[in-house]
């Protein structure tokens, strides 16, 4: 897998077809996505993965497989959902169950933002989280984002907190 960024225990890599059993475990589980809009269909998987991939290629930026160094695992997802001016970018992360609570998100998302330093035209990082999913606002506020207040999201049809945090000057 291509690498795009790695930390001390991480790589964040451009998604690839061998990474479909592992984000089954994440993206197709209702434990996982349940306060994210529920699991994706299995069959739309393969589709999200290659979007994916296509988004980095042509973007230089997008969401990203993270590979627990140590074992080779795919263990989630970190990355940047993409707006049409690439200027506001939305940071989003999803990570298997039993990564959860070892540091593996904020350590990606932390990456992202550094990913997201060196990509010229970015201005302004976007947030949110489920009012429920304590631990991610955590993450959010731990790695240096600013919490705006609440905003009504039509994919969760739910007012969530929602966050900024700018990575350059226009």
């Amino acid at each position: 897998m291509e690498i795009v960024y790695s930390t001390e225990r991480l790589h964040l890599c451009v998604f690839n077809s061998r990474c479909l059993s592992a984000m089954s475990e994440v993206w197709g589980n209702d434990d996982v996505m349940g306060l994210c809009n529920g699991a994706i269909p299995h069959e739309k998987l393969p589709l999200i993965i290659e979007a994916y991939a296509n988004c980095h290629h042509e973007n230089g930026l997008s969401v990203y497989a993270v590979q627990e160094k140590t074992s080779g695992k795919i263990i989630g997802a970190a990355g940047f959902n993409l707006t049409e001016h690439m200027d506001t970018i939305e940071l989003i992360y999803h990570f298997n169950r039993t990564s959860w609570g070892k540091g593996y998100a904020t350590e990606a998302a932390a990456a992202c933002l550094e990913i997201a330093k060196n990509h010229s035209g970015t201005h302004l990082i976007t947030a949110s989280a489920d009012p429920q999913n304590q631990a991610s606002r955590k993450i959010l506020k731990n790695i240096g984002f600013t919490e705006m207040g609440t905003k009504w999201f039509t994919d969760t049809e739910q007012e969530e907190p929602y966050y900024e945090l700018i990575v350059s000057r226009k």
